[in-house]
């Protein structure tokens, strides 16, 4: 090792890898970023005063700033940007050098990437992180895959700088290949699930039960204090107390109702279609924000299909608590399933037990939920979350209260596709016959694709008229 240079070496001075660098620097790690924006150096040298980073505009001069073998991480937009500086890059690293993405990257264009860099010498992992710009600075949760002698190169650096958990840092080694940012993109699946899931009961308390924003607001920080604790949960209580600076009104009835995405969510409910795992939470809230983009489409139709207006609703908050509940565990089942089946189809070795346990802290999706999830997972031979025995418990104890959110937004009109679809999945997964024998029969009958019996092996086809 050359002395007196830096322990880790940051491409990219967005907000994100500024956090994370001052945060290496808090841990006691010696560190330096580099951009090519001035801007961004600028903003790193204003931030870190006082403190021992260094900020360069200049490739070469940064990477001669590490000790070797050197360590640098990527926090860029995924696509093509991360070609392109892993191709400047190159002619400045040496073998044995660590490059790591931690941006939101494809897993397949990381399972590209690693094979591209291997025989040039040069180690390469994906890193999904979660929690923002605030986890980044004060702990996030980091999602590692890839080669494991790399990762031990900088595994002190990512458990000091990682949220904690009952002194437990939430980050962990989960695998080869690209699987941190297959893992992290199921993640990010789940999140547009709870998202939407929240929007769409919010949506209920606003229309159908008449709910002021301070009403919505009490409810939503009660829950947070009990069993639906989490993180978004909490900010989605804090959002209806934020008044709008340019009106005075409460910001959340100033926002336009067009949802945006960066196409991690579609990537899971993609995957999932390719591994014949049903994520239909995810698969909605994914075709929610697509809908929510056509706004003048949806006013003219507002006209035309008028819903009821009543606000005779009678739920009440413990009925949407439990429908939340009940909701959140079958969105994390869904998310936890596709990872046991994308484990074996991609061979990753996944510990779904590891992965509960990094998302407890740190992370968007965080929630108190999570240690249920870890627990169950401690038997390693559990095929499905819902089988586990607590979560059993669980889902029966805030079934009636989902059920009757159900029908009372079917009743006012009130639009609930992915929370509706949690249990439209509950209800179809519980059923050991499904009545799927009958599609087998269609299938038969118009296209020859044959079928199999229920009484005896082997595959048959019949000549149905």
């Amino acid at each position: 090792m050359t002395d007196n240079k830096y322990d880790f070496g940051m491409i990219g001075l967005g907000t994100m890898g500024r956090n994370l660098l001052l945060n290496m620097a808090d841990s006691g790690f010696r560190v330096s970023g580099y951009d090519k924006n001035p801007e961004m150096v600028s903003h790193l040298e204003q931030e870190s005063e006082g403190i021992d980073i260094d900020a360069f505009s200049d490739l070469p001069a940064f990477i001669q700033s590490l000790n070797t073998p050197r360590a640098l991480m990527m926090l860029v937009p995924a696509g093509p940007i991360v070609d392109s500086v892993i191709e400047e890059l190159l002619p400045l690293l040496d073998e044995g050098d660590l490059l790591i993405d931690g941006g939101n990257s494809y897993f397949a264009d990381t399972e590209r990437r690693v094979k591209y860099l291997q025989p040039k010498g040069v180690h390469f992992f994906g890193l999904g992180i979660s929690g923002g710009a605030e986890g980044a600075r004060k702990g996030p949760s980091m999602m590692p895959g890839g080669d494991k002698s790399a990762y031990e190169v900088v595994k002190n650096i990512f458990e000091a700088v990682s949220a904690k958990v009952n002194g437990e840092p939430c980050v962990t080694w989960l695998g080869p290949g690209a699987c941190g940012h297959f893992v992290k993109m199921v993640h990010n699946g789940i999140e547009y699930g709870l998202m939407q899931i929240i929007s769409e009961v919010y949506g209920l308390m606003k229309g159908p039960m008449g709910l002021s924003n301070d009403e919505i607001h009490k409810a939503f920080a009660g829950w947070n204090e009990g069993r639906l604790n989490s993180f978004l949960i909490e900010i989605t209580a804090d959002i209806f107390t934020q008044k709008d600076d340019l009106t005075g009104a409460d910001l959340i009835d100033m926002i336009l109702d067009q949802a945006k995405s960066k196409g991690t969510g579609k990537w899971t409910s993609q995957l999932a279609m390719d591994l014949q795992v049903a994520v239909p939470t995810i698969d909605m809230a994914v075709a929610m924000r697509d809908l929510s983009k056509y706004k003048t489409t949806r006013e003219k139709a507002e006209k035309v299909y008028q819903r009821t207006q009543d606000k005779g609703c009678t739920l009440t908050l413990d009925d949407l608590g439990d429908a939340l509940y009940f909701s959140f565990i079958v969105t994390y089942a869904q998310g936890m399933h596709m990872l046991q089946v994308a484990s074996k189809e991609y061979n990753y070795q996944l510990s779904m037990s590891d992965i509960a346990k990094i998302w407890r802290g740190g992370c968007i999706i965080r929630a108190a939920l999570l240690e249920n999830i870890f627990s169950a997972y401690q038997d390693d031979t559990l095929s499905h979350l819902m089988l586990d025995k607590e979560i059993i418990s669980r889902i029966h104890a805030s079934e009636a209260g989902m059920r009757r959110m159900s029908t009372e937004a079917i009743k006012y009109g009130s639009g609930m596709p992915a929370t509706s679809s949690t249990l439209h999945y509950f209800d179809m997964f519980r059923i050991g016959h499904m009545p799927s024998n009958l599609i087998q029969a269609q299938r038969d009958y118009f296209g020859s694709h044959t079928y199999e019996r229920t009484d005896r092996e082997g595959i048959f086809h019949t000549n149905w008229y």
